[in-house]
């Protein structure tokens, strides 16, 4: 499915929720990896506000890419951010969305 970019700018970006190990398998405690990099993959909650309006998305970063430090509240700069929807049937219950990734999320605006 092709992917869109999602252009920032004119955004301010905060860190909402702190970085977690992105699991493919919770059960099983298998992490998922970035394919071309093979680095492990970590899932952040950032709060993006434009134009009066704020949203919550949940981005998944290579590991690479998330400087140690990063917390709650701390304002950020993220690069690469792209947007895919997505569509799956788990136990007979079709379910869609809209998954975000991103190359990188950096300290400091």
């Amino acid at each position: 499915m092709p992917s869109f970019k999602i252009d920032l700018s004119t955004a301010v970006v905060f860190v909402a929720t702190a970085p977690e190990p992105k699991m493919v398998n919770k059960k099983t405690g298998e992490r998922a990896v970035d394919r071309e990099t093979g680095a492990g993959m970590t899932t952040v909650g950032l709060l993006v506000s434009d134009e009066g309006e704020g949203n919550l998305y949940q981005v998944a970063v290579p590991e690479t890419g998330i400087p140690e430090d990063l917390a709650p509240g701390t304002p950020v700069k993220v690069i690469g951010l792209k947007a895919r929807d997505w569509e799956n049937e788990f136990n007979g219950q079709k379910r869609h969305g809209i998954s975000f990734r991103a190359v990188a999320v950096t300290a400091g605006v």
